[in-house]
């Protein structure tokens, strides 16, 4: 067993990511751990109808600011209502997705906007994760994946393979500039192989 950590999965649409964060849960779980699996946007009640305002319509629905006031909001009460008190409580929680997809998808691929991503972190939510595994994966192949779920929430899909190449970049560069807390993994493998890696790290 370990004590209590706050875990983060992060990469392209249709990257894994979401599987291997349940894989991990079910992992540590199996090794005796108390885990919480939630995810972004969503995680709490209110944030979850903040979810179907940002994930679903037409893709030019928000611009960018607007996208990252909603996506913050819904941080904040994911935060109050779900991570801290599982954090305090000892508990270990995995999260698909946290703050470091806003700086990507709003910050870095909609316009010079990172600056506004992080003053408000800090000034909102304040934590970061202990460990953040970004899987990483062909956009092409990624895509496909992503809209091929049919999940309703496929707005930032819609954007198209282009900005899922630039959300590549932007969460390459997130792992360099954070290597003591970001472990880029290999998505182009099975799963059960992604995931053992995961679990060698974690």
């Amino acid at each position: 067993m370990t004590g209590p950590r706050f875990i983060t999965f992060e990469g392209i649409d249709g990257s894994g990511k979401s599987t291997q964060a349940r894989l991990l849960a079910e992992t540590l779980m199996a090794q005796g751990n108390d885990v919480v699996l939630t995810r972004e946007p969503g995680g709490s009640p209110g944030a979850e109808e903040i979810r179907q305002l940002v994930l679903t319509g037409d893709p030019d629905r928000w611009s960018a600011e607007t996208e990252i006031l909603l996506f913050t909001a819904a941080r904040r009460d994911h935060l109050e209502k779900t991570i801290q008190p599982a954090l305090a409580a000892g508990k270990t929680v995995i999260c698909d997705r946290f703050a470091d997809s806003t700086r990507i998808y709003q910050g870095a691929t909609r316009g010079d906007l990172r600056a506004m991503v992080d003053q408000l972190h800090s000034l909102m939510i304040g934590r970061e994760p202990d460990l953040t595994f970004i899987i990483d994966m062909d956009p092409e192949t990624a895509l496909k994946r992503g809209l091929a779920r049919k999940s309703g929430e496929d707005r930032f899909e819609d954007f198209g393979l282009p900005f899922q190449e630039t959300l590549r970049h932007g969460f390459l560069a997130l792992a360099q500039a954070h290597p003591k807390r970001c472990v880029v993994i290999d998505g182009n493998r099975e799963p059960e192989q992604v995931a053992s890696e995961i679990a060698a790290y974690a």
